[in-house]
């Protein structure tokens, strides 16, 4: 049996949030994935179209994250950029999630 770190498996950080944008930003990014989120039919499409601006879906402790894709580290929650998980999940659906070990992150199943 071979037991793997959390950070090697890539679930490094799951306890942190990240800190609240500044609303400079927020605006910013608002207006720069709002289309992709107001034009996704699914998880998966919307995970696509973040994936090509260099962004990527996680979750924490009930919160949809968006992560940079180069370094995997949290930038704002989805609320933050107006998309918060329940809004989205009423509309795109339940998210298929893998969960962590811990149970407090995930990561999106598309």
């Amino acid at each position: 049996m071979r037991i793997q770190t959390q950070d090697a498996a890539g679930w490094a950080g799951a306890q942190s949030l990240p800190a609240a944008l500044d609303c400079e930003t927020a605006a910013l990014m608002r207006q720069f994935l709002g289309p992709l989120f107001e034009m996704a039919k699914s998880w998966t499409d919307l995970s696509r179209a973040l994936a090509a601006k260099g962004f990527q879906i996680a979750f924490r402790d009930g919160r949809l994250l968006l992560l940079n894709s180069d370094t995997g580290l949290p930038i704002c929650t989805g609320r933050a950029v107006g998309y918060p998980l329940k809004t989205l999940s009423q509309r795109l659906g339940r998210p298929c999630i893998r969960v962590s070990p811990d149970g407090h992150a995930g990561r999106l199943n598309a």
